[in-house]
């Protein structure tokens, strides 16, 4: 009977210190998605930046992510690259566009979306801005890999993508890579002709439900502490009848 018990109890005060510990690891990531809340919220309301500037931290911290960027140069609407995405509720494409800066480089711009029947330039010809064109947008930080292994592979022999490779985008659009500008650009809400593609579509959200998840987790360490302490009681106090019980 002791060692029985001793198994109960080792079970659980290990299945107690696990849940507290996926508890606490919850709360470690609530104040890490805070700070990094807090964070974008601070870089993205802030006045926009040079490119070169952008680029400078970009060199220090591999982080842009939001950063308001100020830049200029000329669209290559010949080597559009298509992000599949949606946008309220209609499925369609993030028109990527490299925008040739006035120092011979390439910066990859998101020119933002356009619904699938648009995907064809052909079809949007007036937003085909020519000439220089100044632009202010956000700053966005490339995958370093594929998110995971459910996400299709990109397709970029048809400039077709399903996540943000930078390395392929450039590849299909013919861009040499030490003249490419490390990070992306997303557009800001601007008018352009004809109105696609649409700027300005960037989402900024990041779900927060570490809080719930962290008292989730507690919660069923407390409920399984208090079901042990009853089961050990009720046990004791069934062995203790059991012994009155022969004499």
């Amino acid at each position: 009977m002791k060692g029985s018990t001793l198994l109960v109890v080792v079970a659980i005060v290990s299945g107690v210190a696990v849940l507290c510990a996926l508890g606490t690891w919850q709360v470690y990531r609530l104040q890490w998605k805070e700070a990094l809340i807090a964070q974008v919220e601070s870089r993205i309301t802030s006045p926009p930046v040079a490119l070169a500037q952008v680029e400078e931290r970009w060199g220090e911290t591999r982080d842009v992510d939001f950063q308001p960027v100020s830049l200029s140069g000329k669209f290559d609407h010949s080597a559009e690259q298509y992000y599949y995405n949606t946008y309220k509720g209609q499925a369609g494409w993030n028109v990527y566009t490299p925008l040739r800066l006035g120092d011979g480089r390439t910066a990859l711009v998101n020119r933002g979306f356009v619904p699938e029947p648009l995907r064809d330039p052909s079809t949007r010809a007036d937003g085909l801005l020519l000439g220089v064109v100044e632009l202010t947008g956000l700053a966005r930080n490339p995958p370093a890999k594929k998110p995971n292994s459910f996400m299709p592979d990109n397709e970029p022999q048809k400039r077709i993508y399903f996540w943000k490779s930078i390395d392929e985008m450039a590849t299909a659009a013919g861009l040499d890579r030490g003249e490419l500008v490390p990070f992306f650009v997303d557009a800001g809400e601007s008018p352009t002709p004809g109105g696609w593609p649409l700027g300005g579509t960037t989402r900024v959200s990041f779900p927060n439900n570490h809080l719930q998840y962290a008292i989730t987790w507690y919660g069923l360490a407390l409920a399984l502490l208090a079901v042990g302490v009853a089961f050990l009681r009720s046990r004791r106090g069934g062995a203790a009848d059991g012994r009155f019980g022969r004499n």
